[in-house]
């Protein structure tokens, strides 16, 4: 029929909405982060500091001279 993309906020939202599935008889599937969550965390850190100016700039006219 159709698919339903959700992006609960907590845990609670999370098993809130499983229940009601369950309750309801409706098949779900979950799927698990594909990522680490300190990888993330790291990730978002270094964009935060590019946006507020920290880092380096390379170049890359003369990268490989």
């Amino acid at each position: 029929m159709a698919t339903l993309i959700v992006h609960p906020e907590n845990k609670e939202q999370l098993n809130a909405l499983k229940a009601f599935m369950k309750a309801l008889k409706i098949s779900f599937e979950e799927e698990k982060d594909k990522y680490d969550p300190a990888f993330v965390d790291m990730i978002l850190k270094g964009e935060e500091e590019i946006k507020a100016g920290k880092g380096i700039k390379v170049d890359t006219d003369n990268l490989w001279k």
